[in-house]
């Protein structure tokens, strides 16, 4: 895979359109060529206790933050044309597809490839998993900041360029 765009989403509850946080790679040319991270005031505006347990985020960190519709405006048209790969891609593309509707934007018909399935297929068991640390690992990607969505959704990108074929 030589073009595309790995994501990663934070979210601050159980609604997948309460995206926190975001984090995309661009890779062009099998290169990773340009990194975006940001935090997202989410919709709707409170954190679990579980959500915060895991990535560390509160509503303390997100409530001067720009809302999802701003930060899209900076992320489309970098990744205008590009595949979209995420690991776990029905949870990222539900989130994005999920706070397009609750913003009421349209969207855009992303092709999303995932890391996870492709793992799965390709590594089987081999691995003891295929959670995103265990694959980033197997690829030669040490994830030492796992949950942060700009680590995540480098380590998809690594993973990406290693076992993807488009």
């Amino acid at each position: 895979m030589k073009d595309f765009a790995a994501i990663d989403f934070e979210t601050a509850n159980h609604a997948q359109s309460s995206v926190c946080s975001v984090g995309v790679v661009i890779v062009r040319n099998g290169q990773i060529t340009e990194k975006f991270y940001c935090l997202i005031r989410p919709e709707p505006e409170w954190y679990s206790y579980w959500n915060t347990q895991i990535h560390g985020l509160t509503a303390e960190d997100t409530q001067n933050e720009k809302v999802f519709p701003d930060v899209w405006a900076e992320i489309a048209p970098k990744i205008a044309g590009l595949p979209l790969v995420a690991h776990n891609s029905p949870f990222d593309e539900g989130c994005l597809r999920a706070v397009h509707r609750v913003y009421q934007m349209d969207y855009p018909d992303y092709e999303f490839h995932c890391t996870c399935r492709a793992a799965r297929r390709i590594f089987g068991k081999i691995l003891p998993n295929h959670q995103l640390h265990t694959v980033a690992a197997h690829c030669g990607y040490n994830l030492t900041n796992h949950h942060h969505a700009l680590a995540d959704a480098e380590a998809c990108a690594v993973i990406a360029m290693k076992i993807i074929k488009i």
